[in-house]
């Protein structure tokens, strides 16, 4: 059987963590879609050899949380010094309506090359872009762009139950389902798309938009227990600001983790966006059953909401992993620009608070590459994000010619030091390449530029 084997190699991180997490200058070689080895290998007849000279191999990265219909929203003048609750009804609530097919296809389109080209194979969108009569359906358009580029998609089919305030009058694009019509819908697309095994290719998750604003409190527990009958894993948002605590308090008189524990929302197939605010005694509650953390450090960043206290939470055991969150509230877009934010962040935070010896140690390089890639791997339960015999063969390689990687010491920093200044010198996902030399076969670049622009046009025109 012909294989793919990489070679020469200037570093290799394997995403495991700590004295696991590098394996040197090893070869990789890759069969049937999988891992086979590592270590000194010489070529066999028939294989396909990939000179990686000076590049670094690292596990293809895995974003845990994304919103792809957010792609064609970026810098709007609205959002530029928003906090999060004006950010929600002016920048995603009000733009909404103009999402029509076209546009959603394009932004979804042009949100998996941004992923792609930072070397990110796996993607777990959080679409919440449904509504009662909506004239296409977009949980088929985003598995049909993934399908096109070759990548791992997890569907997070969001939904309301409960209308967003900040209307007169509901409009038709805003208009909340039905509980049962939601998991109807649910189990139409499990039916069609999940793929139940480790190495999938295609995932649903049950995923209400948020506990705290979107449904009706009793809607939770038949969300969770229908999703756990069909055997998929659970996700939403929660504790982004501090309007979560308030409003948890004010009307369930209890933190935002207690209510999710109380209504069957935790577990080790539940995982969370953002969790910026929650105490030492929540953080031991999610390590205790399991559940786990989409990390938007970027997002977090961006928005103003604040910063996950992800240093506790892995030293508590909970399942760490890294996310982009949408390029509305976090243009970059990319995971490369997220392990980099990752990095600085969490010493800037210790370092702010007056530890006697800053905050350099507050999160390792190590500690980053294992999130976006292992730990995010974990939590969707699917047999990637580590270099290992066994692992599926997502594999990506960064070249490190550009300028601003000249002078690094230690080659295998430079993906998350340097963020996107890394090329991407191939991606490989299964065991076949989607990206080669920065390029994604048969994608009309210009094409994609024109059709963004159009998206972004009839979006301003409709806000004037």
């Amino acid at each position: 059987m012909s294989s793919i084997l990489i070679r020469g190699a200037e570093a290799v991180m394997t995403g495991l963590p700590g004295g696991d997490a590098r394996a040197g200058r090893s070869d990789i070689r890759i069969v049937a879609g999988r891992i086979a080895a590592l270590g000194r290998i010489e070529p066999q007849p028939g294989d396909e050899v990939i000179d990686a000279t000076g590049c670094v191999v690292y596990p293809a990265w895995v974003n845990t949380h994304h919103h792809l219909f957010q792609t064609v929203m970026k810098g709007t003048p609205e959002s530029l010094n928003s906090s999060l609750r004006e950010w929600l009804v002016q920048v995603p609530g009000r733009y909404r309506k103009e999402i029509d097919e076209q546009a959603f296809r394009i932004s979804a389109r042009l949100g998996m090359v941004e992923l792609l080209l930072s070397g990110c194979a796996t993607i777990a969108d959080h679409n919440y872009l449904y509504f009662p009569g909506m004239p296409f359906d977009s949980s088929a358009i985003l598995f049909e762009e993934a399908e096109r580029f070759g990548l791992r998609f997890v569907l997070c089919r969001g939904a309301m139950t409960r209308a967003q305030p900040g209307f007169d009058e509901v409009p038709a694009y805003l208009k909340p389902e039905t509980c049962e019509g939601v998991i109807r819908d649910v189990e139409r697309l499990v039916g069609k798309y999940h793929q139940p095994d480790p190495f999938a290719f295609r995932r649903v998750v049950m995923a209400p938009t948020t506990p705290a604003h979107r449904v009706h409190p009793h809607e939770l527990r038949e969300f969770a227990r229908a999703a756990r009958r069909m055997g998929i894993k659970l996700h939403s948002h929660l504790s982004e600001n501090m309007d979560y605590i308030t409003y948890f308090r004010e009307n369930h008189k209890c933190s935002p983790v207690e209510f999710c524990e109380e209504h069957e929302w935790l577990g080790p197939d539940v995982w969370f966006a953002h969790l910026c605010h929650v105490t030492d005694a929540e953080i031991a509650t999610l390590a205790r059953t399991g559940t786990g953390i989409a990390h938007c450090p970027g997002s977090n960043s961006r928005i103003g909401s604040g910063i996950a206290p992800v240093p506790a939470m892995q030293a508590a055991g909970m399942k760490v992993s890294l996310a982009v969150d949408g390029s509305a509230s976090n243009e970059p877009g990319d995971m490369l620009s997220e392990a980099h934010h990752a990095w600085y962040v969490h010493r800037s935070a210790k370092g702010a608070i007056g530890t006697p010896d800053g905050g350099a140690d507050a999160v390792s390089f190590e500690d980053v590459v294992n999130w976006g890639t292992a730990g995010g791997a974990g939590i969707l339960g699917i047999q990637t994000g580590v270099l290992a015999p066994g692992f599926a063969a997502d594999v990506a390689i960064y070249s490190l010619d550009d300028p601003r990687c000249f002078g690094m010491h230690d080659a295998a920093v430079a993906p998350v030091a340097l963020g996107p200044v890394v090329g991407l010198k191939r991606l490989i996902c299964g065991g076949k390449t989607i990206v080669a030399d920065g390029k994604i076969p048969d994608l009309d670049l210009a094409e994609l530029r024109a059709r963004s622009r159009e998206a972004v046009a009839r979006l301003r025109k409709a806000r004037a």
